[in-house]
């Protein structure tokens, strides 16, 4: 095995991802435009894509290759529509009222951690965003996921040498990767956007370098009193199995009112659910976690292996588990995100019993992500927005397709989603390529308009005096 000495190696990687950004420094809107393509189809081609996505599924042992394939098409087309018409070279607003102008600059050199979950779509996402911006790019991708970049970033190339683009734009941590390599990217980079498990976050934040990190997932989702059980449970199965649960978005919660919680299990069943009885959860609860940690080797599994697992048989295959619970925190293992087709049920007495589980819930783990939400009550969707410590509130929709943007919703498209001061980040929406700009504002002399004092204090003082 080569030794690879971390500063020198990241040295070598920022000075030609610095020469590569000042080359298109002077692009036009058009030429940003079509780094930006060429990105995107490097993933969308279809042979690429599928090959990526199988590379993905037996390198890493997670999800499965048509969900992959359709993410890695859907969260980059999706993207692409959501950045065609924007502006990120030159004037950007310019306001007469005000006198400000507003001037899209590059940040420089992003550095981007990625997750072995989705080890094709996530680096896609961040590699367009940067270019949008006129950055060059430098990815850390997990170990298990650095086979799997590695392709993305051959197939990048090939289309930038089809439009003589400079290839150093979008570069990678030599392999194999580490700690200490990815660490010494993070000291020496413009701006850190990380996405993967809460240590490398933590280690973004702390680095001293501006960072963009995202919160842990443990999404919980209300079932109300007036919602469509039957298509909200055809929803939450969809999202439940998809790509194996590999999506922090993925529901792992439902809390269901008292009302129709018997319906709304028979619901889940005729979508593929299994009920556990006691005994079977204590078993899936001893195969899928050991001293409180998820098994790796059982996470992202299909919910038929997880069944099989624990000696479930039946003749129709199993899509995913259903575990009752009523305790919340570390000694109730369901009551945490577990990364598999796993969907643990909490009966709640009414509505407001629900908000107070599924805040019990994030109070352990999940703070700052998302609620979903099924049913039509206008007041309960306003009231979890304004109560729970959520970024987002995802209403009748599959949870873990709609909260990283949807064709069906205005949410950008994206595989980051910030989780506010409620989950330690710095940034609550889906990451998106407003974050990786700078913007100088040129601040042009206006008429004044200095207020008076009176006219500034008059309701205070009649309400306190002077």
């Amino acid at each position: 095995m080569i030794v690879v000495n971390p500063e020198s190696a990241i040295e070598a990687l920022m000075a030609r991802a610095r020469n590569a950004q000042a080359h298109i420094a002077h692009y036009s809107q058009a030429r940003i435009d079509q780094l930006c393509l060429a990105a995107g189809w490097a993933i969308m081609e279809p042979a690429r894509n599928r090959t990526l996505a199988e590379l993905a599924v037996s390198e890493t042992g997670l999800g499965n290759v048509p969900d992959k394939i359709a993410k890695n098409h859907r969260k980059t087309l999706g993207l692409l529509r959501d950045i065609a018409n924007a502006k990120t070279v030159g004037v950007i607003a310019d306001d007469p009222a005000t006198g400000i102008t507003e001037i899209a600059r590059p940040i420089g050199v992003v550095g981007a951690i990625t997750p072995s979950t989705n080890p094709g779509a996530t680096p896609a996402n961040k590699i367009i965003n940067a270019l949008k911006g006129g950055n060059a790019i430098i990815l850390a991708p997990s170990p298990k996921g650095a086979k799997v970049c590695t392709k993305l970033i051959e197939y990048i190339y090939a289309e930038f040498d089809k439009i003589n683009a400079p290839r150093d734009l979008v570069q990678m941590l030599p392999m194999p990767v580490t700690k200490a390599l990815t660490h010494a990217l993070m000291g020496a980079v413009d701006l850190i956007v990380a996405t993967g498990s809460q240590s490398n976050i933590r280690a973004a934040y702390s680095s001293g370098t501006p960072a963009l990190g995202v919160g842990a997932g443990n999404v919980a989702v209300i079932i109300d009193a007036d919602a469509d059980l039957k298509t909200a449970a055809k929803k939450i199965a969809l999202s439940k199995c998809f790509d194996n649960a590999t999506s922090c978005s993925s529901e792992n919660a439902v809390v269901v009112l008292e009302s129709v919680y018997d319906a709304m299990m028979e619901a889940l069943v005729v979508e593929g659910g299994r009920l556990l009885h006691q005994s079977q959860k204590d078993a899936l609860e001893r195969a899928l976690f050991f001293r409180g940690v998820l098994a790796p080797t059982l996470i992202a599994k299909s919910g038929a292996h997880l069944a099989f697992q624990i000696g479930l048989v039946r003749k129709d295959e199993v899509k995913f588990m259903i575990a009752e619970e009523t305790g919340i925190g570390p000694e109730f293992h369901f009551s945490g995100e577990k990364l598999s087709p796993v969907l643990t049920a909490y009966r709640a007495k009414d509505f407001g019993d629900a908000v107070r589980i599924v805040n019990a819930i994030y109070a352990f783990q999940g703070a700052g992500h998302s609620v979903g939400y099924h049913g039509e009550h206008a007041g309960h969707i306003d009231l979890l927005a304004r109560s729970l410590p959520v970024s987002r509130v995802i209403v009748n929709q599959p949870h873990a397709i709609a909260t990283g943007g949807s064709f069906e919703n205005g949410l950008p498209f994206s595989l980051s989603m910030g989780c506010g001061s409620w989950g330690k980040n710095s940034f609550s929406d889906n990451l998106h390529w407003r974050h990786f700009i700078n913007i100088t504002r040129i601040a042009r002399p206006i008429p004044a308009r200095e207020p008076s004092v009176e006219s500034v204090f008059e309701g205070y003082w009649r309400f306190a005096g002077k």
